[in-house]
């Protein structure tokens, strides 16, 4: 079985997970549900994904060791890499390779860019569970990004489990800022990423609040991993409905605790969800109606609105976990990439 963006877990790229949590005392029980018809209100691309996705089990592989997760992730990361080599090319970009601090990034710049986007930057961290997508596996969102909007991006290739558990990534992720703002003005500077991307770009900002840090213009989570434990009503009402992630119940719930290792799940670093959200920088989120996330999503949303955060929610129909990234030319995902664009484009000075 190849192990690429659609197989496992319907986007190796962007992986998100959670870890066990006791079971309610009282659990709502519910007649079995018929099968869902295909939605004829989404795009042909997506209905064929559907439909190519239905007898999909990789959600269900379980590494035991650190050995079977970096086979898996060697083999994921090679598929990846043959597949999109003609991505560059195709969505009009170049990639160079660089370091901030002793981070690897990638700068992805669009061959084409506006006069006023020439010195504001998009930091972009990838998808992956933590684990997944090293180097240029994790570039498709920064590429579709830059290639969509005109901003010049840099990607962080951060540290990931099982070699470098938490608190490695976001570790990472502050280095990177912190170079990064040596030489860009924070309010210039937007930050993005997808499902674990998304969970880390809003990590950062409770990591640059804790530590005093100038904070960036503006945020897009996509569908983030907000909560790796298993609370939010669409790990329930969306599992088995959502044809990429799947459920949580496998290769999810194993990637958080092999992320988290001994720490509390809710911390807010591992779990931005349980953070405090007074101050942030304002935030686009996205998410679809068959996300696995999507409640994980919409609950960034309230807490950025109790906050009193200017925040703007993007849900997209018949959509699963972030297959505006496994479908790039799709309408879905040219909605998606518009809206953050046109986002940053509003609050980037």
């Amino acid at each position: 079985m190849a192990l690429d963006r659609r197989t496992l877990l319907g986007s190796l790229v962007v992986l998100g997970g959670a870890a066990s949590v006791s079971a309610p005392v009282v659990a709502e029980v519910i007649p079995s549900r018929p099968s869902f018809p295909l939605p004829e209100t989404a795009s042909p691309q997506l209905q064929a994904l559907i439909v190519e996705r239905k007898n999909n089990v990789a959600w269900k592989m379980v590494p035991k060791d650190a050995a079977e997760w970096r086979a898996i992730v060697k083999a994921s990361s090679t598929e990846i890499e043959k597949r999109d080599a003609a991505w560059p090319t195709k969505y009009g970009v170049t990639i160079q390779e660089d370091r901030l601090g002793d981070v690897p990034v990638y700068w992805v710049t669009p061959k084409e860019s506006p006069a006023h986007n020439r010195d504001r930057v998009l930091l972009n961290f990838h998808g992956g569970a933590y684990v997944y997508a090293p180097g240029r596996a994790g570039l498709e969102d920064a590429i579709l990004m830059a290639s969509r909007s005109g901003f010049r991006i840099v990607s962080a290739d951060y540290r990931m489990a099982p070699d470098f558990p938490y608190p490695a990534a976001i570790d990472d992720a502050e280095i990177v800022w912190r170079e990064l703002i040596k030489k860009i003005k924070p309010k210039r500077i937007g930050v993005f990423g997808t499902s674990t991307g998304g969970g880390i770009t809003l990590a950062l900002i409770h990591r640059c609040k804790k530590k005093g840090l100038s904070l960036p213009g503006a945020l897009w989570a996509g569908t983030p991993w907000s909560d790796l434990s298993k609370v939010g009503d669409s790990y329930f009402t969306n599992e088995f409905v959502d044809t990429g992630l799947v459920s949580y119940d496998g290769n999810l719930g194993a990637a958080a605790k092999v992320y988290a290792g001994s720490h509390d799940l809710r911390e807010p670093e591992i779990s931005p969800v349980y953070g405090d959200f007074a101050g942030f920088p304002p935030t686009h989120l996205t998410t679809g109606t068959r996300d696995l996330f999507l409640s994980l999503t919409v609950r960034i949303h309230r807490k950025l609105r109790d906050a009193g955060v200017v925040t703007d929610l993007t849900v997209l129909e018949a959509l699963s976990h972030a297959d505006y990234v496994a479908l790039p030319d799709s309408p879905e995902s040219l909605q998606a990439y518009g809206d953050a664009t046109a986002f940053f484009h509003r609050m980037l000075a």
